[in-house]
Formats: structure tokens, sequence, C-alpha cells
């Protein structure tokens, strides 16, 4: 699943093409949605939240021609969610919408210059602006976003640090590495980056939130995620070859990159929301209650079945568990 640094990249994306023009075409192919009259509106603006974006429209103008006008009438913001799979593409205006494919998009917004589309996504909505918080009142403190260390975090008198840090305390039982995906204590921290923070402070994902400088940890997250958001793809590593971008997460079965131990990964949190953790059991001592020690080949490998030559290589990985 896109982690905060994808959706603020693709947010910073929408901003740049779509902001302070008016939309021509949109079209919201979800459902009711699709009743919406959104075109004429002035676009206000696009910022994530975590792994939400929110593009913010001014009121909609007077048209005459829709008879019966719905969806908010003041200013409105369209959320979506990547999910696992979704994106919003950028293209020149010029261009025509592919036909192509057309199944896969879920929305355009288009103005003179650029048209926007929404391919695959998970989630998509249209609120009034003012009330956003009915959407994101569930979640933590933005881990990317300017209130983490300044200001004040919807009027907690806290910055988002300290709101997150608070959450944090109120479950000091829970594995830390849970703790960081739970997107009602901080929002935007998803498995590559908590897998990746943990093995830089040299903690296990199972270690109890209480027991560690959990302020520290998401401060290596944000980090982290910042320097993603400035890069196509992933990397705490600063390498660029193929499975060399990452510390520990994906990279079960190979030697760590620090000690050569071999990194493994077991499932965090409680089920049905358990979600694979990577890490370096030599540089990441402690609990590991839900590793079962077994083998742990590199991910995409597979053993070949003697004496038989069909479907070789083709079987899933058995690299452990994977989700």
């Amino acid at each position: 699943m896109p982690e905060g640094d994808t959706v603020l990249r693709t947010a910073r994306g929408l901003d740049r093409a779509l902001t302070g023009d008016v939309l021509t075409v949109a079209e919201l192919r979800w459902g009711r949605l699709g009743e919406i009259h959104l075109t004429g509106r002035e676009v206000l603006g696009s910022r994530s939240y975590g792994k939400h974006v929110l593009t913010r429209l001014g009121p909609a103008p007077d048209r005459p021609e829709v008879r019966f006008p719905t969806g908010p009438q003041g200013p409105a913001t369209v959320h979506s969610h990547l999910r696992m799979d979704g994106s919003w593409r950028i293209r020149p205006a010029t261009e025509r919408v592919p036909g192509h494919g057309a199944h896969r998009i879920r929305a355009v917004l288009g103005t003179e210059n650029w048209t926007a589309l929404g391919n695959l996504l998970g989630m998509l909505d249209v609120l009034p602006t003012d009330r956003e918080h009915d959407w994101l009142g569930r979640l933590g403190p933005d881990v990317m976003a300017d209130d983490w260390t300044e200001g004040t975090w919807r009027r907690s008198g806290r910055t988002g640090r300290e709101e997150a840090a608070a959450r944090l305390a109120a479950a000091p039982d829970i594995p830390i590495g849970e703790a960081l995906l739970d997107q009602r204590i901080t929002a935007g921290i998803g498995t590559f980056y908590m897998a990746e923070a943990l093995f830089v402070q040299h903690l296990s994902p199972w270690v109890p939130a209480g027991e560690v400088d959990a302020g520290l940890v998401m401060d290596t997250a944000r980090r982290q995620l910042l320097r993603g958001a400035e890069q196509m793809i992933p990397n705490t590593t600063g390498d660029t070859r193929p499975r060399e971008t990452s510390f520990v997460h994906a990279r079960s079965g190979r030697p760590c990159r620090r000690c050569g131990t071999i990194v493994r990964v077991a499932p965090v949190g409680t089920p049905p929301t358990q979600r694979p953790a990577f890490y370096c059991p030599q540089c990441q001592p402690g609990p590991t209650p839900t590793d079962t020690g077994g083998q742990m080949r590199p991910l995409g490998s597979a053993p070949h079945r003697l004496g038989s030559t069909r479907n070789q290589g083709l079987r899933p990985p058995t690299s452990g568990w994977l989700g």
C-alpha cells in the first residue's frame, strides 16, 4: 500500500497541475458520486493527510442549466485514498483520455491545461470542506505535517508529535511495530517505513511501545518519509540498485546489510489486521513471538520439485509469512 511519502508526492502533483484553474471536466465514476456536478469550480489546492488526498474546490458556480444540483454547493473537497493499487496520473489536457484501461479510471478532473486521472482508487468521496474532520477526525497526527513539531495540532495545545506520543502512552503494551501502523496514533506510516525506522533504531517490532522512545522512532520514520517524497520510489539506503533500496523491508532470506545475518519476516499485530514485519534478529534483538523460526528463502524464490520439470520456478514464494 502506498505510504505517506507517495501520497504527499501525489498531492503535490495534483496541486501543481490543477490549483488556480477551473474544472472543465469532472467525472467521478463511483456509484452515486457520478450525479455530482463539479465542473465550473475553481481548484483551490490539494494536500495530503497521512495516506489520504484532499483536493479542495471553490463553491459551485451559478449554472442555470443544472436544474437539480447535487452534492455540496459551497466549498467542497474531493477525498481519495489510493489503497493498494491506486494512483493519480497527470496528462496534458490535449491528450485524449485513453480508451484502453478506461475501466480502471475512477475519477477524471481536468482544466484547460491538465487532466488528472484517478486510476484504481480505493476510496472516493465528495464532502463539504468544513466537514473534512468527519473523515480525518479518527486519524492521529500526520507524521509528515508541519505541525508535527511546530504549532498546535487541532487545538489540542500540543504539537502533532506530542499528541502521537500521548496516544502511544495510552497503549504501552502493544508492540511498537503495530503501534506505528495504527493510523489512529499517527497517520502516514506503513510497513516499509515501520520496518526501516525500527531497523535504524535497533528495535524489534515486538518490543512493547511503552519500553521505547517512541517519539524518536516516529521522528526517524518522518525523516525517511520526507526524503522518500522527493524520490519516485521509497529508498532509505541511498542505493538505487534493485533490491538494495531498503535495509530490511522485503529482504527476508537475504543477508542483513549491516551484519550479514539472514533477515526474517513475521506478522505483527492481531488478526485479521496483521501485517508483515521484516527485521534482522541480530541488529534488532528482542521478542519475536510470531516468528516460527523456519527457514527463510529470499522473496520470489522457490525450490524446484525433484523429478519433474512441469511448472518449475512457478510455485508461490516460500519465504515466510507474506500477509
